[in-house]
């Protein structure tokens, strides 16, 4: 069986049993688990594309975070205005992620830009979660909790239906 052929039908099989544990659950993210498995594979899918999706995007979405938790938290978007104060947060926090990159652990920004996007897609497409109680409290609500754990599932999805596809590759 070729390299993808085996990709499609591990991927497959394997998305399609995430897409089903995801949804009955009903809290973790699918499509964040979906980002982080294309992480996986875009950063070379192998054990070391693993560590490295797993501590980046988790980077991310930690200083998403940390972004989100500034912009409600100091009180200058009266007056600047939200839009040119969420525009400066981002603009620093994501120079400081990438700058980040000069460690070795941190060092793939697409990972780390995964994990910051998802965290912001969740904020702001999922009403009531962009607040101080929500994102300071120990639960699913909190985009750092919920997030990073979707994409740490998704990534070990992504391992899992890589070596699959090699276990399929294999000449008896």
């Amino acid at each position: 069986m070729t390299t993808l052929v085996a990709l499609a039908i591990g991927v497959g099989l394997l998305g399609g049993v995430a897409t089903l544990i995801f949804l009955a659950v009903g809290t973790i993210l699918i499509w964040a688990a979906f980002a982080a498995w294309a992480c996986y594979f875009h950063s070379g899918g192998n054990m070391e594309a693993l560590k490295s999706t797993i501590i980046c995007n988790v980077f991310g979405v930690i200083v998403a975070w940390i972004a989100a938790l500034i912009i409600l938290g100091i009180p200058l978007a009266g007056a600047l205005s939200l839009p040119l104060w969420a525009g400066i947060v981002v603009a620093i926090t994501v120079a400081a992620y990438i700058l980040a990159a000069h460690v070795k652990l941190l060092s793939s920004i697409p990972g780390t830009t995964y994990g910051y996007a998802c965290t912001f897609a969740f904020l702001l497409q999922t009403p009531g979660k962009l607040d101080m109680a929500v994102l300071t409290s120990a639960s699913l609500d909190n985009a750092l909790i919920v997030v990073a754990l979707s994409m740490v599932i998704g990534a070990l999805f992504a391992y899992a239906s890589g070596q699959l596809a090699g276990v399929l590759t294999k000449k008896s």
